[in-house]
């Protein structure tokens, strides 16, 4: 089953059912593979070319937050 849905507007997100040992391709250098499935809980795994980094999102959030506050003491700086 796939889906289509219009996320903000700005964005289309695709909705897919993936069977544990199944891929999704994004690109041609990135795939994402579900490796197993326990209650509400999926396991992934990614692979990408090692210059691509890849976070879950509550990783990636803090690191945007430091870097914006780096770049917020570089600019009060000046």
């Amino acid at each position: 089953m796939v889906k289509v849905q219009t996320f903000l507007r700005t964005r289309t997100m695709l909705v897919l059912s993936r069977a544990v040992g199944e891929l999704i391709s994004i690109g041609d250098d990135i795939s994402v593979r579900v490796l197993s499935v326990s209650g509400t809980t999926v396991r992934f795994g990614v692979e990408a070319p090692r210059h691509i980094d890849v976070h879950r999102f509550e990783i990636y959030e803090k690191i945007q937050r430091k870097k914006n506050q780096v770049a917020r003491k570089a600019c009060s700086v000046k």
